[in-house]
C-alpha cells in the first residue's frame, strides 16, 4: 500500500470518532484532505466545523460544510488533525504546513484529540523533522540567534502563515522530554507558537501500516 493510500486508509478511519450533532474541528495537511473527503461519504451530520486553515476551510465549504470560528463556540468534541512527528507519549511535531498556531489553538479546547498520520510518522525521539516555530516578523532574527545558542540551527521558510507571520524550521534538535523544549521555546520572546504538541499531545493515534489501519489510545 503506498502512502498515499495509507492516508485514505486513516482518513477513513478516523470518520468513527465523528459524533453526529456536534462540532468538529479539522486541521490541515494532506492527510486531513483525505479524511475530509471520507467525512463527505459518510454523510454524518455535522453542523458546523471548525477549520485551522485556510485550506480546510475551502475544502469544508466546497463539500457545503459550515465553518465557523472558534470565538462562535464553547468547546470541540473532537479535533481530527495529522502529525509531522508522533513519539510512544503522544507528543507530536506539527506545522508542515504551517498551520500550527491556529492548530494549536483548536486543539486547546476540544475534549479529543484524533491524528492520523501513516507508519513513517511514528518516531522514538521527536526531532529528525524539523521544528517549525512561528514568529512576530519583526523578531525572526532574534529568535533565530535564541535558537542558535540552544544548538539548533533555524532555517528561515518562504512562507507566510495564515497570521502574517514568519516561520523557522529548527534542525539538530533531539527532543526526549518534549514538554521541557516546549515549555522553554515558548519563553522566548518574538515567539508566537512553537510546533511542539507535548502539554496537549494525541488522545487517539490512528497509524496506517502496512498491514491496515492500528489504533493506539493513550492511557
Amino acid at each position: 500500500m503506498d502512502q498515499n493510500e495509507l492516508k485514505k486508509a486513516v482518513g477513513r478511519a478516523a470518520v468513527a470518532y465523528v459524533k453526529p450533532g456536534e462540532i468538529l474541528g479539522v486541521g490541515t495537511g494532506s492527510t486531513v484532505d483525505c479524511f475530509i473527503d471520507a467525512l463527505k461519504e459518510s454523510g454524518i451530520d455535522v453542523p458546523a466545523c471548525v477549520s485551522s486553515s485556510v485550506r480546510s476551510t475551502a475544502k469544508l465549504e466546497a463539500y457545503g460544510y459550515k465553518v465557523v470560528d472558534l470565538n462562535e463556540v464553547e468547546k470541540i468534541g473532537v479535533y481530527v488533525d495529522g502529525a509531522d512527528e508522533i513519539d510512544a507519549s503522544f507528543a507530536m511535531i506539527k506545522g508542515g504546513g504551517g498551520a500550527l498556531t491556529r492548530e494549536k489553538i483548536v486543539a486547546m479546547v476540544s475534549d479529543r484529540f484524533v491524528c492520523i498520520a501513516d507508519e513513517s510518522k511514528k518516531v522514538d525521539v521527536l526531532g529528525k523533522f524539523p521544528l517549525p516555530i512561528e514568529v512576530i516578523p519583526m523578531a525572526t532574527q532574534a529568535v533565530a540567534r535564541e535558537v542558535e545558542r540552544l544548538g539548533g540551527r533555524p532555517v528561515l521558510r518562504d512562507f507566510v502563515t495564515d497570521n502574517g507571520n514568519n516561520i523557522l524550521d529548527v534542525h539538530g534538535w533531539a527532543m526526549q522530554d518534549a514538554c521541557a523544549w516546549e515549555e522553554k521555546l515558548n519563553q522566548i520572546v518574538g515567539v508566537v507558537t512553537v510546533g511542539l504538541f507535548a502539554r496537549r499531545g494525541a488522545d487517539v493515534l490512528l497509524l496506517g501500516t502496512s498491514e491496515g489501519v492500528k489504533t493506539f489510545e493513550r492511557e
